[in-house]
């Protein structure tokens, strides 16, 4: 049984930063992509960050780039995100996903294994 367990969100000042962290069992994590998803109220889940099987491509939404990173420790079977400079925008459920597909992709119908969430405040 696949199971993606992230941690470390929480309740944040604006400008602060945070660092989510996803840990995966019951799947090859090293030949799966991984992904960063965000899902605010009433808004549609959107994609944040993705990065390749071996950690050598990674790419964001442009609204984040600059101010997050993506990481994975395949030794952990562990993704992570580094948030920088968060503002209140920011604020959701942040998901990680786990893909087949060894490059990663903006969409989340590409993505077969998804965590339960962790939810991130921003406040102003």
């Amino acid at each position: 049984q696949v199971q993606l367990v992230e941690s470390g969100g929480g309740l944040v000042q604006a400008g602060g930063s945070l660092s989510l962290s996803c840990a995966a069992s019951g799947v090859t994590f090293s030949t799966h992509s991984m992904a960063w998803f965000r899902q605010a109220s009433g808004k549609e889940r959107e994609f944040v960050a993705a990065i390749s099987y071996n950690g050598d491509i990674t790419f964001y939404l442009n609204s984040v780039k600059g101010r997050f990173t993506v990481s994975r420790d395949n030794a952990k079977s562990s993704v992570y995100l580094r948030m920088n400079s968060l503002n209140p925008e920011d604020t959701a459920v942040y998901y990680c996903a786990a893909s087949y597909h060894k490059y990663g992709s903006r969409s989340a119908d590409d993505y077969h294994y998804w965590g339960q969430g962790t939810q991130v405040i921003v406040s102003s």
